[in-house]
């Protein structure tokens, strides 16, 4: 695999802090009432895109929250260029993935239960 610029996680760490306030500031009743948490972003190499991972809880809704999060996108991504347009020559565009550690750690800890 290869590794991240500097650069590369500088400029995500930014964007994860950005858009965790912006989905805080949304308020947990936009998402459908659930606790929605950026806990990644990943760049490309260029800078032009961003895997942005999202812990939902409760997870049943998960689905619903990932929908509002796409749907959402072009709002989100403009948002986000108001905010970076002075560190950033282009926004990066946005891709939403779940980040399911959370329910894997759960999983786990049932299975250790057991």
């Amino acid at each position: 695999m290869e590794q991240e610029s500097t650069r590369q996680l500088k400029v995500a760490k930014q964007i994860q802090k950005d858009l965790a306030e912006m989905i805080r500031a949304r308020g947990m009743a936009a998402y459908g009432g659930a606790m929605v948490t950026v806990s990644g972003v990943k760049m490309t190499p260029d800078l032009s895109g961003a895997k942005v991972y999202v812990s939902i809880f409760p997870s049943a809704k998960a689905a619903e929250v990932l929908k509002t999060l796409e749907d959402e996108k072009g709002r989100i991504r403009g948002d986000l260029g108001r905010l970076v347009a002075k560190q950033l020559r282009i926004v990066p565009e946005l891709t939403f993935f779940l980040d399911d550690s959370l329910d894997y750690v759960e999983h786990i800890d049932e299975l250790l239960k057991k």
